[in-house]
């Protein structure tokens, strides 16, 4: 897709938001024509999102900044049965009591990104168990389930993989696809929502909801339906998005604090920068280029900037802030809220050196144990190597600091 027209996807396509467009030209001359519903739909798997999410989400926002109508779609019916979507086993499957109190957790998540309401481009939250819940399966398998050719779908990679790798898949989780093509089938009929949106994993998914959509239409002028998937993202060292050596980045304040978010953002690897900043940020394009840009200690203000203004649109404009100053007082003062004792000593240098330096540990051999345990942290981020060696390039600001546990850290510095 080149050279789009509509502000939605000019915008989406220059932040890198696109992978792949069931048909470019037809959406966009429908963006442009007036206001368009699009969807989204995330299971209630657990009670909070992360940031693997956090792309779809921005795209559901920028929905909205454009003139259109975000929806938002929890998979209270869809969780009961699973996405075997690039999954090597079945999820667990929760009863209802669960299926609410996570689909609570992850409406206080998008709080923070949409506004929701009633008007014209107002986000709204369905559940997919409004219409699920309701289904008789025969009657459903012989108006949905014969425009679907058993033949193809085994040919989609979320079923295919599974199959190649000769694991199991259920019956129930096969179904999937046709739950989910058929939730477009009832957004479009219900909402009149044309464009469901997903990651790249769900190309599939959506291309059969694309399709069913308009079978079911037969014809009409109401048959008028268009997917987008948005990119895998992971860090220029392969990483996937969304979970450290120390667990999921969660996207609600109870499970990750503001301050801990911030860190992650600020830990991004230098060649990741300007793509999370046009990604995760709502800065100008022009800004992102010039601090992408920046090379040497710029690129560690360029970093500060990603930090605070991805926290700040999780978490409010001044906790993001908070969190910026409490890690400036920390790496560029050499103090906190327990004031941070500091070590000089020559780099690089192995971790456990530094470690037995700074008093921490007592002895090379238990700061290789607790590293081994994911009791180290280098710069708020869990250290998993224990013969990890740390040189200048670890500096921040100066100093990088070595944290044993909660409450123990030193700033260490050139000397």
């Amino acid at each position: 897709m080149s050279g789009p027209e509509s502000e939605f996807l000019r915008e989406a396509q220059a932040r890198g938001y696109i992978h792949q467009v069931t048909d470019a030209a037809g959406l966009d001359a429908t963006l442009r024509a007036g206001a368009v519903s699009g969807y989204i739909g995330f299971d209630c798997t657990a009670d909070s999102l992360h940031v693997g999410s956090l792309l779809q989400i921005m795209l559901l926002r920028l929905m909205q900044r454009t003139g259109h109508r975000p929806v938002v779609l929890m998979g209270g019916g869809t969780t009961k049965v699973g996405d075997p979507s690039f999954r090597d086993e079945a999820r667990p499957l929760l009863d209802d009591a669960a299926i609410e109190r996570n689909k609570a957790g992850i409406r206080r998540v998008f709080d923070a990104f949409l506004s929701f309401g009633e008007g014209p481009t107002d986000a709204i939250m369905l559940d997919n168990a409004e219409w699920l819940d309701q289904l008789r399966y025969i009657p459903f398998l012989r108006e949905v389930g014969r425009h679907f050719s058993v033949n193809r779908m085994l040919t989609m990679d979320s079923v295919r993989l599974r199959l190649d790798r000769e694991q199991n898949l259920s019956f129930l989780e096969f179904n999937y696809m046709l739950l989910q093509s058929y939730d477009f089938a009832e957004l479009r009929r219900r909402y009149g929502v044309t464009l469901q949106m997903g990651g790249s994993d769900q190309w599939g998914n959506i291309v059969m909801g694309v399709e069913l959509c308009r079978r079911m239409a037969k014809g009409s002028e109401d048959a008028e339906a268009f997917g987008v998937t948005t990119p895998l993202i992971t860090s220029a060292s392969g990483a996937k998005m969304g979970k450290t050596a120390a667990g999921a980045i969660w996207l609600s304040a109870d499970k990750l604090s503001p301050y801990d978010y911030w860190q992650f953002w600020r830990n991004t690897e230098d060649a990741d920068v300007a793509r999370f900043l046009a990604l995760f940020t709502e800065l100008p394009m022009a800004e992102v280029r010039r601090l992408g840009a920046l090379e040497g200690a710029g690129i560690n203000e360029a970093k500060k900037v990603l930090a605070t203004e991805a926290c700040a649109l999780l978490h409010g404009r001044a906790a993001a802030e908070a969190a910026a100053e409490t890690a400036r007082r920390a790496f560029e003062q050499g103090e906190a809220a327990d004031t941070l004792p500091s070590l000089a000593h020559a780099l690089p240098a192995p971790l456990a050196d530094l470690l037995v330096a700074a008093k921490l540990v007592a002895s090379k051999g238990e700061a290789r144990r607790l590293v081994a345990q994911n009791g180290v942290r280098l710069n708020d981020a869990p250290v998993g190597d224990p013969q990890l060696v740390v040189g200048e390039a670890d500096l921040r600001d100066g100093a990088a600091k070595l944290s044993l546990g909660r409450k123990r850290h030193v700033l260490v510095r050139v000397g």
